[in-house]
């Protein structure tokens, strides 16, 4: 009997053992078997060498920051930096643009100074906005070399004139212009024109005077007092300039108040022995006007001059 069962149960271990075989080829593995593993790529980079004191290559430079400075540095810093945008300067009027318009001079004569050349300086005094709005004008469109002669001279005249109106309006009531800065208001530098101080002597003398050499102009500007030629009542234009000043030099030379001529004796304005440098031979500048009248040898006086002010 033990003689069958071991070939028996030989047969069933055998059985058994090819029964739980894999088949051939197939990997077996458990759950504690499986590992993840690391994709390699075809062409894996190279380690990275071992880090050292000193750089294989040396960086892209970077832009220092900028120092720390005051406001003025820090402004001149930008501005230098800035080199390809350049900064417009600023217009000047004085020479960019002509002559201001006298309009609201025009007007304010017109309403104000009667045919005779009485001024209404109470009338004006409420109307002192507009003048000085004119002024302004003024002040910050000086003559530039620009103007016509015409021009420039319209512009002096112009200011002369307002401004010695505006004198006696900031001193009003007076009853002479020599009652103001102790009898030299013509001294005194209040005038701003183009951003210089001016003085009504350096109006007449130091620019109209010299610059234009016209002995007319003495019978255009106006001192404000009653023996001064009458203040024109309409504005100086370059358009206008040359009939006004014929008109007003004839008119001045033919008015009793002012000159007195006859074939026996010509009794003019102090004006022309104070300014005699700019006339010239005073009877052969008479001869122009009064040629029946008035010879090489003619007598000349001068009249007493009235420094009342050339009120209405």
């Amino acid at each position: 009997m033990s003689n069958l069962l071991s070939p028996l149960l030989i047969f069933c271990f055998a059985l058994i053992s090819f029964s739980c075989a894999e088949p051939a080829g197939k990997e077996h593995t458990t759950e504690n078997d499986i590992k993840p593993t690391a994709v390699v790529p075809d062409d894996p980079a190279p380690a990275p060498l071992p880090q050292t004191d000193t750089p294989t290559a040396d960086p892209a430079p970077k832009p220092p920051l900028p120092e720390k400075k005051s406001v003025g540095q820090a402004t001149k810093t930008k501005n230098a930096a800035q080199t390809t945008v350049t900064k417009a300067p600023e217009p000047e009027v004085a020479h960019a643009a002509g002559p201001p318009s006298h309009e609201i001079w025009d007007e304010l004569l017109r309403k104000y100074v009667g045919d005779s050349g009485g001024v209404d300086y109470q009338g004006l005094q409420s109307e002192r906005d507009q003048l000085s709005r004119y002024l302004d004008a003024l002040s910050e469109n000086p003559p530039s070399d620009t103007w016509s002669r015409d021009e420039r001279l319209a512009y002096w005249i112009n200011a002369y004139n307002a401004f010695t109106v505006e004198l006696i309006l900031q001193h009003y009531p007076v009853n002479s212009i020599r009652d103001i800065y102790g009898g030299k208001p013509w001294d005194q530098k209040w005038i701003q024109i183009g951003g210089q101080q001016y003085s009504l002597n350096n109006i007449e003398h130091d620019i109209i005077r010299q610059e234009f050499e016209e002995p007319r102009i003495h019978f255009a500007v106006n001192c404000a007092a009653r023996s001064c030629p009458p203040l024109a009542s309409q504005a100086f234009t370059a358009g206008r300039l040359e009939k006004m000043l014929t008109r007003l030099t004839r008119d001045f030379l033919n008015d009793p108040r002012y000159n007195k001529i006859s074939a026996d004796k010509a009794r003019i304005s102090k004006i022309f022995d104070w300014y005699q440098s700019d006339f010239g031979d005073i009877n052969r500048y008479l001869q122009q006007y009064f040629p029946d009248q008035i010879t090489d040898e003619t007598p000349v006086a001068y009249l007493e001059y009235d420094w009342a002010l050339n009120k209405k």
